[in-house]
């Protein structure tokens, strides 16, 4: 059924649409509404028709763009169905929570061992000066004898060690600042001080 009424020219009896003014065969102008025109009540129909249809389209893209997601890209709401440790519900039996990293261990850094350059047995003030001790001395028996260290570099963390060669001739006892010689009998024995990796000699030689 169309819109638009066919009508029929007054001069060669062809019909054409209705839209036109003039028959497009001959030329003749339209008179009126032209010949077998479609009654009024067919027209109206027509056009309640067209009215309907209009409008079903309008409110279907009414209801399209109400319901269309406003923002597509926008994070998901937390579901609470997922399992939560702070409530102690577990929601999926047999699927463990998901697990925070577990952070790399700290390696200790072990600092290098002291290493002594110089060691060197030296006399205190009391056994007659500072001077290093690299020759031998005669001592008398029953006597006793203080000595001190030099240790290079100065600060070096390190652990001193006195001993006797000979123990028959001379003991040493360590105390505050070096060590202490007792003279206990004739003979030659050897003053050995060691640090780390590093010794000094000396030879003690005791008389009657």
């Amino acid at each position: 059924m169309a819109l638009v009424n066919d009508i029929k020219c007054a001069r060669c009896d062809r019909k054409y649409s209705g839209v036109r003014s003039r028959c497009p065969y001959c030329g003749a102008r339209r008179i009126g509404r032209g010949k077998y025109t479609e009654d009024t009540d067919n027209a109206k129909g027509k056009m309640l028709i067209s009215i309907l249809i209009l409008a079903v389209f309008t409110v279907a893209a009414g209801i399209m763009l109400f319901t269309t997601p406003t923002d597509a890209t926008a994070p998901p709401t937390e579901d609470p169905s997922i399992n939560n440790p702070e409530d102690g519900i577990d929601r999926f039996p047999g699927i463990p929570p998901e697990e925070s990293p577990t952070p790399s261990p700290t390696i200790a850094v072990t600092p290098p061992p002291a290493v002594v350059e110089v060691v060197q047995i030296h006399r205190t003030a009391r056994a007659g000066g500072g001077r290093p001790v690299d020759v031998s001395f005669n001592l008398s028996r029953d006597t006793n004898w203080d000595v001190t260290s030099l240790v290079e570099p100065p600060g070096v963390d390190v652990t001193l060690s006195w001993s006797s060669s000979n123990e028959e001739v001379f003991t040493v006892e360590e105390v505050v600042g070096g060590a202490r010689l007792t003279f206990v009998g004739e003979g030659t024995a050897h003053l050995i001080l060691t640090a780390g990796e590093k010794e000094d000699t000396c030879i003690i030689r005791v008389n009657p």
